[in-house]
């Protein structure tokens, strides 16, 4: 196994057995059980929470009905059945597909350019989708163009910011992490410049306020159709990230290590990057730009099951999803009738982690430490996996 190899391959980390790599994993597995149970509970009581309050039992009925047909005699109202069915239930799973999206290509992303502030804004992918949602709503505006060309808009948006990263990021020189976080930043700002320009230059201050509030993130619009799509994405993006787990461990732990166990970190590099910028572009041109889900949650994951991208992937998509669902909630109630966007909850939230993060990654750092001689080596979170 990969990760048997790079648990010997790196001359900073101690000799670890597979037998007892494989039983820290088995003692992982209760975490993971139990986030999913965690993300089941926060989305049948998020499905309950609104303006009409509804217990948690019905909401359970109304499902079990809805996709097995039972209980067979309807003990509650159709307007109950229409709020948890149609309305709140659609938002419950495109929040979980999202912020499992989300948070699994941050927990990658990190592995990828060994940095533990990734996150899928560093693609730019976040930004070329508001500018194709932008390009939509000022082009389109007043013509009865919906949904479906907006989060069209957004995916091509997303998917030219994706190109123009990974051609400049990975030409011909190779595409390293420090290159790829200089041209992910690149084309986000190339991008967040055009859409500051379309908001100004719209017609309408509607035009506008519409292109603010998509850019940070809603769940207002989501029908069962596109909740469909992001459940089956997080699903793949999990699939397609677990797989891949041991060559995120092997480029998290360094391009020499990863060489020595058999991965080539630029077609590695490559193949994650495009699987990544798949399913966030997926997800984003449907609930538009939310940040910190991917920046935050990985670590919170990470402390709970380990380092190593086997069991980090999945417990990253489950937390992200539940930390999502949870955010909505705060979104439709904090200021009732009247909703907040999405990203101005998560920003709330993750903003001060963010700064714990760098005060302590600062308190770590060898200049620091005063009085204490500084550390001849450094890990990396995979690095640490591998001690794991």
């Amino acid at each position: 196994m990969v990760a048997e190899k790079i648990a010997t391959a790196s001359p900073a980390t101690p000799t670890v057995s597979g037998e007892a790599l494989r039983r820290r994993d088995r003692r992982a597995m209760l975490p993971l059980i139990g986030m999913a149970v965690l993300a089941l509970a926060v989305g049948m009581v998020s499905a309950g929470i609104g303006p009409a309050m509804i217990d948690f039992g019905t909401v359970a009925q109304v499902l079990l009905h809805h996709l097995t047909g039972l209980p067979a005699d309807v003990t509650w109202s159709h307007t109950d059945d229409t709020i948890v069915w149609v309305t709140r239930l659609p938002r419950v799973a495109m929040g979980f597909g999202a912020g499992a999206v989300l948070a699994m290509a941050g927990a990658a992303l990190q592995a990828l350019v060994r940095n533990p502030l990734a996150d899928p804004y560093i693609l730019g992918i976040n930004s070329g989708a508001s500018t194709g949602a932008a390009v939509s709503i000022v082009l389109f505006a007043g013509s009865g163009a919906g949904v479906a060309l907006l989060s069209g808009s957004a995916f091509v948006g997303a998917a030219v910011a994706t190109v123009l990263v990974l051609v400049i990021g990975g030409g011909s020189g190779g595409g390293g992490p420090l290159r790829l976080v200089m041209a992910g930043m690149a084309v986000g700002y190339a991008f967040s410049a055009v859409t500051s320009f379309l908001t100004f230059a719209a017609d309408s201050a509607e035009a506008s306020r519409s292109i603010m509030f998509w850019m940070l993130g809603s769940l207002a619009t989501i029908s069962w159709p596109v909740a469909l799509v992001g459940l089956g994405t997080a699903v793949a993006c999990g699939l397609v990230l677990t797989a891949l787990g041991s060559r995120l461990d092997a480029l998290g732990a360094g391009d020499e290590i990863a060489l020595a166990v058999g991965v080539r970190p630029d077609r590695a590099r490559l193949a994650i990057m495009l699987a990544v910028s798949l399913a966030v572009g997926t997800v984003v041109a449907n609930v538009g730009s939310i940040g910190f889900v991917g920046l935050v949650v990985p670590h919170f994951a990470r402390f709970l099951v380990g380092a190593r991208h086997r069991l980090l992937v999945p417990a990253s998509g489950l937390l992200g999803g539940a930390f999502l669902v949870a955010a909505d909630v705060l979104a439709r109630m904090l200021f009732a009738p009247q909703e907040l966007p999405i990203g101005v909850v998560t920003g709330v939230i993750g903003a001060p982690f963010l700064l714990l993060l760098v005060r302590q990654r600062h308190a770590d750092h060898p200049r620091a430490r005063l009085g204490r001689p500084a550390r001849t080596t450094t890990s990396t979170p995979s690095e640490q996996g591998v001690q794991q």
